[in-house]
């Protein structure tokens, strides 16, 4: 695991795989009905993650459930970073093949099992 992260950071390394679509901020914010500085915010204060990306800030597309936010996307993310992990491994982990689940613990948020991903983290972060 990594040191705690005491700011939020944007990946430069790639941390998910392929198969992950991502967005760019401003699409993230056309997709929300926000300005893009407001996304910004939401990844400052910890409601979304960002990595770069052909040197373009850039979120999950899984990270929206139609034009909101993925629900307990953002608690889970406090309470694995109050936890000590950085914002790489966080990204690692959401996207990580999980066969207790099945799949990976943000498709199990998508589909409703927000509860059970935060249990998770809780349970990670002690």
């Amino acid at each position: 695991m990594s040191e705690p992260s005491t700011t939020p950071s944007v990946a430069e390394t790639p941390v998910l795989p392929d198969a992950v679509t991502l967005l760019p901020t401003t699409e993230v914010a056309e997709i929300l009905s926000i300005p893009r500085t407001r996304v910004h915010q939401l990844i400052k204060d910890g409601h979304l993650l960002s990595l770069r990306h052909e040197g373009t800030t850039c979120v999950p597309a899984d990270f929206l459930d139609g034009d909101v936010v993925v629900k307990g996307l953002a608690g889970t993310i406090t309470v694995l970073r109050d936890g000590g992990y950085a914002d790489e491994d966080i990204l690692r982990w959401l996207f990580e093949e999980d066969d207790s689940l099945p799949g990976t613990p943000i498709a199990s948020m998508r589909a409703g099992r927000h509860r059970e991903i935060k249990r998770r983290a809780q349970a990670m972060a002690l």
